[in-house]
């Protein structure tokens, strides 16, 4: 199946069935997501990043990061 035919099909999903194709996919996504940097620290990809921001923040180097992003209260949503 190409991803043209998927699209096509995903157009003429009934609005529920859309709902719950979004929410598979952001699931099935964030497991990708998950999966990928579970073998990249296992691989020890990131190793060096992490050597190089714990020297950055010893020098102090780094500054604590304030979120300009709302949420809902309690919610996790973006406003």
């Amino acid at each position: 199946m190409t991803v043209e035919e998927v699209e096509k099909s995903v157009a003429k999903l009934a609005p529920d069935q859309l709902k719950k194709l979004r929410a598979w996919y952001e699931k099935f996504d964030s497991d990708t997501w998950d999966e990928q940097i579970e073998e990249d620290i296992l691989a020890k990809k990131l190793d060096s990043l992490a050597e190089a921001a714990i020297v950055d923040h010893k020098a102090g180097e780094t500054k604590k990061y304030v979120s300009t992003t709302k949420m809902h209260k309690g919610s996790g949503v973006k406003q």
